[in-house]
């Protein structure tokens, strides 16, 4: 079995090598057995005469009760102290730091026994329970008669045997998943609200949740997780036909939309302003509503405008393009940082074959920022394209209130007006496109304080952002395409184009598994731990079922902070090797090596990587690692994935099921003016492919696998592990950046 991940207090994600060369292990401690050998005495992996066949025997030291009294204390604060805390405690009680080290270790371990030991009895006495339920039926059937013939069914002991009951109920359990996930996946209700049949009781996972460090988490966590749940929630709706009276009006409802849209991305001014925060474009909504009058419109105060466009070229043709946002599930695939989940409701014209034109689409969206402090927004809308001319297409939204023909919808606080791009067909592969984000947006809750810059600006949904990622994952999906490779690319490790396009396939699931597992879609239910700071560390747990994620429980934790750095710097400092054991908690201080490398576009600092960590003893695991960056923000994700699993990629074949549980880094400015003055244009302010502010959004994410076991039970040390786990690499970032 793959050690993916974060597994746990004793099995977080380990780092290791290529085969025969140490590295680090990216993990805390891991053993089998007790750690160290002895209470004092330490592994022979530590000691430097341990091949010495003359060496004298080691003398073992028992501690005396007052030192084991104050290392117990010390263990319940802290079970994974640090250098100088080993360092006081040695001074403090006499001992070696050695002596320390080695104590702590063997008492994590004797932690982890008692949880296993603790886990198979709880697994026993449910096989007990089982047992007499089976003999219950059993003893039962005994006074069966059959009413047709009068006598006893036949045959009950062979068939009531207990291994097949065994087996039959293990396949009663797998089926009933399996139904629960297909249910909640198209139906679109929670398994709650499903009809009440209930042939096997599922308990949820509970925390309750004291003080940790002299700090409380707060409140209980309430993590109710049903069978077959995953970090993708199922759409909020259940798919209801359009009656045919409805569709003239929609089609006229597009085709109004498309007309204004052609009108607004043709004009200059008065219609568009240039902002004197950062050169954008933005619509003047006073002219706007001068020129294009919405006779029913109601003004709130709890209503807000955001209106914005930019242009760019693309490295795709226009056709193609076309196809691309017509479908959903492609559509998702050139947005994965933008669009958290997609779908196509009914197609109401499929349009012209080859070229889409007159197509006519019902869709349904959600929009993220990588952060769980900011709510989703979420559209059901009309989707038209058109062909203006040859080679330039024309594609137009517009929401639509899908609550009044579908009654498990709720309305939606978020509607896009026209809004969309055009898309011009330019030479060599090339395309140019105009966008458009036009949006009305209630708000019935504040936006969080550290986001409200970027939110209230326009600059986190803005058109800016769109035409952006849009030309990063085109040059990527360029790369992916290109038949040979340079030496310089792969490192002289991967040894073929086709090993190359597997590796970039398994770096995209990692960055697409990465950004759900921080959404703040509707699907996910974070709760707050306090503690760290005002934002304090946000909390979720979910059972992956899709292929290539761990089986069981999987705990993902955020937090977000604004740091006075600039985008640049901050994502500079994570790209970087070098200064990797700055922020990296779990590296223990030892650095890595790129040993192979894949650039996916014409910045530098968007490619893959794979590394190794140096001087560990642990020689089987690797870091794959995916850095991109663009205008409207970067990403630094990584995830561990052993030996096996990286040659199983770069040999070509299918990574489809190599199990990997990212964590990493986001990066986005604040939205505040650069002290330096900002320039007039988008280009400007683009500094090595980040744009320059007063300072960076970071949001830190991990993920824990804290069991294996579907049905297991949450518990306090996970918790505390990986709030410890981010509260440490944020202060390490802060100092490392010489942050207050």
């Amino acid at each position: 079995m793959y050690s993916n991940g974060l597994v746990g207090l004793e099995r977080a994600g380990l780092y290791r090598s290529f085969a025969g060369e140490e590295i680090v292990r990216n993990g805390l401690s891991v053993g089998n057995g007790m750690e160290g050998g002895s209470s004092s005495g330490g592994g022979a992996g530590d000691d430097p005469d341990a091949s010495d066949p003359h060496r004298k025997k080691k003398r073992y030291h028992r501690h005396t009760a007052r030192q084991i009294q104050e290392l117990e204390a010390m263990f319940k604060e802290c079970p994974h102290p640090d250098e100088k805390q080993r360092l006081q405690l040695s001074r403090d009680l006499g001992l070696e730091p050695r002596q320390i080290k080695f104590w702590f270790q063997n008492r994590r371990t004797q932690m982890k026994a008692q949880h296993e030991r603790s886990d198979n009895c709880s697994l026993r006495s449910e096989n007990d329970k089982i047992r007499c339920e089976n003999i219950a039926i059993r003893e039962a059937l005994k006074n069966v008669i059959c009413p047709s013939c009068g006598v006893p069914p036949v045959g009950e002991d062979a068939y009531f045997d207990e291994q097949k009951l065994r087996m039959e109920n293990a396949r009663l359990k797998e089926e009933l998943d399996r139904v629960s996930s297909i249910a909640a996946k198209y139906i679109g209700r929670p398994i709650s609200q499903l009809p009440p049949i209930h042939p096997i009781p599922v308990s949820s996972l509970d925390l309750t949740v004291g003080s940790f460090g002299g700090q409380g988490f707060g409140p209980s966590l309430d993590l109710d997780l049903l069978p077959g749940s995953s970090s993708i929630a199922p759409l909020p709706m259940q798919t209801v036909g359009i009656a045919e009276m409805e569709k003239p009006l929609m089609v006229e409802i597009a085709a109004n939309a498309m007309d204004e849209l052609i009108r607004l991305l043709q004009a200059d001014e008065p219609l568009w302003i240039k902002s004197a925060v950062d050169g954008r474009e933005i619509l003047n909504l006073d002219n706007y509503e001068r020129i294009f009058p919405r006779p029913n419109h109601l003004k709130s105060p709890d209503i807000r405008i955001e209106a914005t466009r930019d242009s760019g070229h693309v490295i795709m043709n226009a056709l193609a393009l076309v196809e691309m946002f017509m479908d959903s599930n492609k559509w998702m695939e050139l947005f994965p940082t933008i669009i958290s989940k997609a779908r196509t409701i009914e197609v109401l014209a499929p349009g012209m074959a080859g070229n889409r034109s007159g197509s006519l689409q019902l869709m349904y969206e959600e929009l993220q920022v990588l952060s769980p402090l900011v709510p989703t927004r979420e559209f059901y809308f009309l989707r038209y394209c058109q062909q203006i001319e040859q080679g330039m297409w024309a594609i137009a939204d517009v929401s639509i209130d899908y609550s009044r023909v579908n009654q498990f919808v709720t309305p939606s606080r978020s509607r896009r007006l026209p809004s969309g791009c055009l898309i011009h067909d330019m030479p060599n592969g090339y395309s140019k496109i105009t966008w458009m984000e036009h949006v009305e947006i209630e708000e019935k809750s504040p936006t969080h304080r550290t986001y409200r810059e970027l939110i209230n600006g326009g600059m986190a949904f803005g058109a800016q952002r769109w035409v952006t990622t849009l030309q990063r994952i085109c040059e990527r999906l360029a790369c992916l395409m290109v038949t040979g490779a340079s030496t310089r690319d792969l490192g002289g490790v991967i040894p073929s184009p086709d090993g190359r396009r597997s590796m970039m396939k398994l770096a995209q699931r990692m960055i697409n598994n990465f950004c759900s597992s921080i959404s703040a879609s509707n699907g996910h239910r974070w709760t707050t731990l306090s503690g760290l700071n005002d934002v304090g560390v946000r909390v979720t747990v979910h059972k992956p079922t899709d292929p290539g994620q761990p089986n069981g429980v999987v705990l993902s934790a955020a937090t977000s902070l604004w740091l006075p750095v600039s985008p640049q710097t901050v994502f500079n400092f994570f790209k970087d090797e070098r200064t990797r054991p700055q922020w990296d908690v779990l590296s223990n201080g030892n650095s890595v090596q790129e040993v192979a490398h894949i650039a996916n576009g014409s910045h530098p600092g968007n490619c893959i990587s794979v590394l190794r960590a140096l001087n560990s003893s642990q020689n089987n695991m690797l870091i794959l690692q995916e850095s991109c960056t663009d205008l409207s923000g970067s990403l630094v994700v990584y995830a561990p994935v052993d030996l096996p699993a990286i040659n199983i990629a770069m040999s070509g074949e299918d990574p489809s099921y190599i199990p990997l549980l990212p964590s990493g880094f986001t990066i986005s400015p604040d939205g505040r003016p650069d002290n330096s003055g900002a320039g007039a244009s988008s280009s400007s302010n683009l500094q090595g492919g980040v744009a320059r502010s007063a300072g960076s959004l970071i949001t830190v994410a991990f993920q824990i696998l804290v069991s294996s076991l579907p049905s297991a039970k949450l518990n306090h040390e996970s918790v505390a592990t990986i709030n410890n786990l981010i509260s440490a690499t944020v202060q390490q970032i802060k100092a490392a950046l010489n942050c207050p």
